[in-house]
């Protein structure tokens, strides 16, 4: 057993015991409840920072930073988060079952990791099996603890929050170091109180159909390189939580951007490499591509699924937005990946001639290629959904072209002085997505 193993074993253990959180949940004053549910974690941190600077417990849970500084930051850090989600599940409204499955998830996720490690698995390997002991573990906690409190907690709703908070995990494990393990304990917990709060609906069917379809984009994205491991889980995090909040219509929309502009950015590859063109990475995006690209569709499916409860709008605002929002990602991937490809480019703010590649350009085979992606989505839209009709149809396709308008002028006039092409991407997507909305709002759509 390597050392990677025996330390991550060791903070699987101290997550482990979050089991008492549920249990002092039972105490009816809330003060001592949270004194009994925090105050162990804190004695952790007090003795990794002040107590334990040699022997057999600082070797076991030592990272090689910690060693250097004769402190245990890693382990205090650790019992911290956990600490501080207590205190939100006992003084605030997070559920009790949610700062257990958290420190499982991470905790034994990490674990997991480094087993497939020792195993000689590969970083796709590692990934999933931090992904499946993660999620194995969270389902445990998360049944175990809802059992102990009454909460009531269903097996399919379990297991996606579970893999939820899995693949965040590993998401964010994958672009941090290891000492920000308390920043991606704290995310997980916040993410899965959001979902909690969305009671959201899952059926034995609908997540076991989720799962497949996530795991098959995630496997054949990356063994085809149009993503890199990073942007792979977010595209697949995003992809299951499209599935089971939305549904496959909405997920539809979403794999056609993820499979189409990945596509586009391997077309004639070399031949952009020449110009100078490419996407970075061989044309495999990244996760601040992907995000920056998929953000506002991810937020507008969440509203969707709160809504009118607690946005006081109706869903179908939220699926124009979705729906917009992809379209100008769509729009603009294509016009890029394409337009770039064509000599004479004009600069959009003044229509002179610039060099291929120069920000905020635009050819008229770019500009075709974009208005032909905005209508791809636009017609799986109308095909998934019969309510939006032509002239929801037709907003959307607008919707896009707006959105692939505002990115080649945000990229002429803003772009490496206030705003990084991801900052672009995003704001592009808000545009397209806003306007959308506003179709909706303002009755130019039934």
């Amino acid at each position: 057993m390597t050392t990677a193993v025996r330390r991550s074993g060791a903070f699987a253990a101290v997550a482990a015991g979050t089991a008492i959180m549920p249990v002092a949940d039972s105490l009816a004053d809330r003060a001592i409840a949270t004194i009994a549910a925090t105050a162990p974690f804190l004695l952790v941190a007090a003795a990794a920072l002040w107590v334990v600077d040699s022997g057999i417990l600082f070797e076991l849970f030592a990272r090689p930073g910690d060693r250097r500084d004769g402190r245990l930051y890693g382990l205090a850090g650790f019992a911290l988060a956990i600490a501080a989600l207590g205190l939100l599940a006992f003084q605030f409204d997070m559920p009790v079952v949610v700062p257990v499955a958290a420190a499982l998830v991470l905790g034994v996720g990490n674990l997991a990791t480094h087993v497939a490690r020792n195993l000689g698995a590969d970083p796709f390997g590692a990934t999933a099996g931090f992904v499946t002991g993660g999620a194995v573990a969270g389902v445990a906690g998360l049944l175990a603890s809802s059992a102990i409190v009454g909460s009531g907690l269903h097996l399919p709703e379990t297991v996606f929050l579970a893999v939820s908070a899995a693949l965040l995990g590993a998401l964010l494990r994958s672009v941090l170091f290891e000492r920000d393990d308390p920043l991606v304990l704290i995310s997980i917990g916040l993410l899965l109180w959001l979902f909690s709060d969305l009671a959201i609906s899952v059926t034995t069917f609908g997540i076991t159909v989720a799962l497949a379809i996530t795991a098959a984009l995630g496997y054949v994205s990356y063994a085809l390189e149009t993503a890199s491991l990073p942007g792979m889980l977010t595209g697949v995090l995003l992809s299951l939580l499209t599935i089971v909040v939305g549904d496959y219509g909405w997920f539809a929309m979403l794999i056609t951007f993820f499979g189409g502009g990945g596509l586009a950015s391997k077309f004639r590859y070399d031949e952009k490499v020449q110009r100078g063109i490419a996407q970075e990475n061989e044309g495999a995006r990244g996760s601040g591509n992907v995000l920056a690209n998929s953000l506002v569709a991810l937020v507008a499916v969440l509203a969707a699924a709160a809504s009118p409860q607690l946005t006081g709008l109706p869903p179908r605002v939220f699926l124009f937005v979705f729906a917009g929002s992809v379209a100008a990602a769509m729009s603009d991937t294509l016009s890029s990946e394409f337009g770039g490809l064509y000599d004479a480019p004009r600069l959009i703010t003044s229509f002179e001639r610039v060099e291929p590649g120069t920000d905020g350009a635009i050819t008229w085979q770019g500009e075709l290629a974009g208005i032909s992606g905005a209508a791809i989505i636009a017609i799986i839209a109308a095909v998934a959904f019969e309510t939006i009709g032509p002239a929801g149809a037709v907003a959307i396709v607008c919707s896009g072209i707006l959105g692939m308008t505002a990115d080649s002028l945000l990229g002429a006039t803003l772009e490496g002085r206030w705003l990084s092409n991801q900052g672009v991407n995003f704001l592009a997507t808000l545009v397209a997505g806003l306007v959308g909305g506003l179709f909706v709002l303002a009755g130019l759509v039934a």
